[in-house]
């Protein structure tokens, strides 16, 4: 045993991740599931941190099929043999049957999640947590909303992360019936009515797993520090009264912060492998232009250098990403730039994608609008071939397309909501700052505005374009990174334990704190 300071050791748990460090273990590569941006921002944080020398762990279930990449699944003897010749492996995955042979992170159907969420937290509470011996707990979402109520009760400092604003409920009788000892730390967790005793609680008073997580962690983030001070305020209504009421009581403690996501590393005009051509801020110009051209003779637009190009990076989803705000104006936004041939790429699925195809079929809009399904390959060339991506969101935890877009040169045009209040700046010419073109009132009219003040932008003198979009491909490439994000959740974690993160020196194993 060493007298040399240890860092403190880290454990993440999460339900998605992708894309883990090669050298946190021999399976590392195959660990690959995703639903959402939870599993991109999971990873990129672990490998962040893990990069910058903290001594982090990771808890996943062990989702066989999935990680086997469609190959036949991993023996369990197989893994334990890896595992016994690499004793520093870092991934932990939390084992039952629940997990093995299930093709996608979560179920169709609500109670299977909940069957699912409550298998793997029962391993890492049961297990992985004793064996890992973490000085620190993160946890995300509602699938690990019991793990911060055990962590109070063992006095492990616990951060809590909110993704996604939604909860499910179930009871203390089906949670312990899924072997989780809930009576150990049943009053750290949060329940439909004030619950008094235990045994008058157990059957019939609903445990909210992701209001619980928030009530019971030492400390909270949001993905948007913006979107963390409209939930406090009661600006989306949609929000349930438990969470916004216990978001508000961390947040007036000074136990919430809001700390945004970053981008996919891959999302990087200088070498996408799904562009034509690669650039950067000094040859944008050229690489847009040839990508253009290739998107256009791809999709069958007009082939025309000059023409605008409209991005639509978001799922077609009414409620939150206000593409009816778009279908009010749709015919207004490509007639009123029609000797332009202005243009408008669709790279998403949804509910609303019918009825873009419905007034294209009207108008006759072919040559000069094309609707896609979503493509990982075909967003990326989109992102690099247009002017503009366009986010009427009516709120946004956080998003991403909106830091991916200035990247590659292209500006968002955005409601100014959550994430992209966050992220998204006014452009000024005059000023020489801003990176996008926003507007504040959530109508069709306030969005054809910022559309208008966007191709005003367009139509300015080439080297007064060039200078901002340069100027904002540089900012925006030094802003958007993981390194930014991994840095402030360091800070957060060492605000917590009240001590560094990463020790000089230290060894790289160290036995931990715990005890049961």
């Amino acid at each position: 045993m060493t007298d040399a300071p240890c860092n403190p050791r880290v454990l993440i748990v999460t339900p998605e991740v992708t894309y883990l460090p090669d050298r946190m273990g021999g399976l590392a590569s195959l660990f690959t599931a995703k639903a959402g941006g939870l599993a991109d921002v999971s990873a990129a944080l672990i490998s962040a941190l893990f990069e910058q020398g903290a001594d982090v762990h990771v808890a996943v279930p062990d989702y066989r099929a999935i990680f086997s990449n469609g190959l036949a699944p991993v023996l369990k003897k197989e893994f334990h043999k890896i595992q016994r010749k690499m004793p520093d492996d870092r991934i932990h995955l939390a084992e039952d049957r629940a997990f093995y042979y299930i093709n996608r992170v979560y179920s169709h159907y609500g109670d299977e999640n909940i069957k699912l969420s409550l298998a793997f937290q029962r391993e890492v509470i049961n297990n992985i947590v004793p064996h890992v011996q973490p000085d620190l707990i993160h946890c995300n979402d509602w699938m690990t909303g019991l793990i911060p109520a055990m962590a109070r009760q063992l006095g492990i400092p616990c951060l809590f992360t909110i993704h996604n604003v939604h909860t499910v409920k179930t009871t203390l009788a089906y949670i312990e019936d899924r072997g989780i000892d809930a009576a150990s730390f049943w009053k750290n967790l949060y329940y439909e009515r004030m619950a008094y005793r235990y045994e008058d609680t157990r059957d019939t008073n609903a445990v909210d797993l992701l209001t619980s997580g928030i009530f019971a962690a030492h400390f909270v983030n949001v993905v948007s520090p913006t979107f963390l001070e409209e939930i406090v305020n009661g600006k989306h209504h949609f929000i349930e009264n438990p969470i916004r009421r216990e978001l508000s009581n961390k947040y007036n403690a000074q136990c919430a912060a809001g700390i945004l996501n970053a981008p996919d590393p891959s999302f990087n005009p200088n070498n996408d492998k799904e562009l034509k051509k690669n650039y950067g801020p000094k040859n944008y110009v050229s690489g847009k232009k040839e990508n253009k051209r290739f998107l256009q003779k791809k999709l069958g637009l007009i082939r025309d250098d000059k023409a605008p190009i409209f991005f639509w990076p978001s799922r077609l989803d009414p409620k939150q990403k206000g593409c009816h705000l778009l279908a009010d104006i749709f015919y207004k936004v490509i007639s009123s730039f029609w000797d332009q041939n202005l243009q408008i790429v669709f790279v998403a699925n949804g509910d609303y994608q019918m009825t873009f195809r419905d007034i294209v079929n009207f108008h006759g809009f072919q040559k000069r609008v094309a609707i896609c399904d979503f493509n990982n390959e075909l967003e990326h060339l989109a992102y690099g071939a247009s002017d503009f991506i366009l986010m009427p969101s009516s709120f946004e935890p956080c998003g991403l397309p909106q830091m991916i877009a200035p990247i590659y040169g292209t500006l968002p045009v955005a409601h100014e909501t959550g994430g992209i209040h966050d992220t998204v700046v006014h452009l000024d010419v005059d000023q020489n700052k801003g990176n996008g073109f926003l507007f504040n009132t959530f109508d069709s009219y306030g969005f054809f505005w910022a559309v208008e003040q966007a191709m005003i932008f367009y139509n300015l003198p080439q080297n007064v374009k060039a200078k901002q979009i340069k100027r904002i491909m540089n900012e925006s490439a030094a802003t958007f990174t993981h390194a930014n994000t991994a840095r402030q959740y360091i800070e957060l974690y060492e605000k917590m334990l009240q001590r560094p993160l990463i020790v000089q020196n230290a060894p790289q194993t160290c036995t931990g704190n715990f005890t049961e």
